[in-house]
């Protein structure tokens, strides 16, 4: 492989993308249609977002070889445990699926069907419009991308949350205080969410002070408190897998490794539902002790 030149106005043009959330998949494609080589395109795009995403010094004119391999991800032994059937502490649970790129594993009897439903019940009346994190701002915002309704339990909230929290804690293999508080979802008819990723750029104060703090969220566990009548499948658009949600199932995935690198093949949406509705209960673990801000 030899140097990949660009110009300045195409270095731009990638990094304003990546700062407004476009991730590299698509831009890289749309390199392609315009005639740049496919391969070039990825190595371009890729090596320029992964150092955005870092926060890493950001090539010139051109991408070496070796620049180009260091910012490739590399993926590393899973942090879930191996084997069929997970101990938990307080229960079992089985591993369905396990893809290994993007590191993704679908867990059956995560969470018990009382367990659901008590879940449901605790978080209907705090309940909220949705919000992201603006990546120009760093603030919180609704924004069409999702749809849904949302709040956060604290951790440990009380004695169900907290036996929760230290099953989740030992199935994800971080310690408990390493989750950020769990958060419910309800999405409605015909609510969903747009492609996106759990990891936080360093391209906002909000997002570099929350770095800083507590480090990068590093997995993502999605438990399903339901069934929808139809629709509501979790997808990863650039592998073309998707999980239809089940009653006390999970979805399970990393996406941030050792060296601090980021799978952008992590990217994953929520599906309209089509009929009924979903809910759904989601930790997110940090590479240090999580630190709210304030």
């Amino acid at each position: 492989m030899q140097a990949i030149g660009f110009t300045p106005q195409l270095r731009d043009w990638v990094l304003e993308n990546v700062d407004r959330g476009v991730p590299p998949g698509p831009l890289a494609r749309h390199l392609a249609q315009e005639g740049f080589d496919p391969q070039s395109a990825v190595t371009v795009v890729e090596t320029l977002w992964a150092a955005r995403a870092q926060g890493l010094p950001l090539p010139d004119q051109a991408i070496a070889p070796e620049q180009a391999r260091a910012a490739r991800y590399r993926r590393e032994p899973w942090r879930l445990a191996a084997g069929n059937v997970i101990d938990a502490g307080d229960c079992r649970v089985r591993v369905a699926l396990r893809m290994e790129r993007p590191q993704v594993a679908v867990l059956d009897g995560v969470l018990g069907a009382e367990e659901c439903v008590v879940l449901r019940e605790l978080a209907q009346p705090r309940l909220r419009a949705s919000t992201i994190m603006d990546t120009a701002s760093g603030q919180d915002v609704a924004n069409g991308m999702r749809s849904s309704e949302g709040m956060f339990f604290r951790p440990l909230e009380n004695e169900l949350l907290a036996r929760i929290d230290r099953r989740i804690a030992r199935l994800m293999g971080l310690p408990v205080e390493n989750g950020e508080g769990l958060q419910v979802l309800r999405y409605q008819a015909g609510a969903q969410s747009s492609p996106h990723f759990d990891f936080l750029l360093p391209t906002s104060a909000a997002g570099r002070s929350s770095l800083e703090r507590s480090g990068q969220r590093v997995s993502t566990l999605v438990m399903y408190l339901n069934e929808p009548e139809a629709g509501g499948e979790t997808v990863f658009p650039e592998s073309g897998l998707s999980i239809t949600p089940r009653l006390g199932s999970a979805l399970y995935f990393e996406y941030c490794n050792s060296a601090g690198q980021l799978d952008p093949l992590s990217l994953h949406a929520a599906l309209p539902v089509l009929a009924g509705e979903k809910w759904v209960a989601t930790r997110w673990m940090r590479q240090k002790a999580f630190r709210p801000a304030g």
